[in-house]
């Protein structure tokens, strides 16, 4: 078994081009979010389901910057489209299984009830630290 991570991204829903979601009405919204939940259902009912946050697009970027304070700034974020909205860990035998769920995971339906097929991230856990040689 190998852990890899599900990004749902912010991306405009590629091929179908739909609205933001906070232009979804809120049965729209609603249905998305239910189908997420199956999704881990289903998901937990293999032994493949691991954790699931969304994420909210709030946030801050922290550095350090020497002794005392760190500089914190609400910038600069990446656009919009490019913000994570949400994540999923899974635990599964390949990497081919990795990407059949990250493409349920793309079928999550959005305005109309139509399939937003919005492009998933799929990045496997480093399971050992990269190997230094002279």
């Amino acid at each position: 078994m190998a852990k890899y991570l599900l990004l749902k991204h912010y991306r405009g829903a590629k091929p179908l081009d739909c609205a933001p979601m906070d232009q979804w009405t809120p049965e729209e919204v609603q249905a998305h979010i239910a189908f997420m939940g199956h999704v881990a259902d289903q998901l937990r009912e293999r032994g493949e389901f691991v954790d699931a946050q969304a994420l909210s697009p709030d946030g801050m970027w922290v550095r350090f910057d020497g002794e005392g304070r760190p500089p914190v700034t609400d910038g600069p974020f990446a656009e919009t489209k490019d913000l994570i909205a949400g994540w999923m860990v899974i635990d599964v035998d390949s990497a081919e299984r990795a990407q059949e769920a990250a493409a349920y995971l793309s079928s999550a339906p959005g305005p109309g009830g139509e399939p937003i097929r919005e492009w998933i991230e799929v990045r496997p856990f480093l399971e050992n630290p990269p190997t230094v040689t002279d």
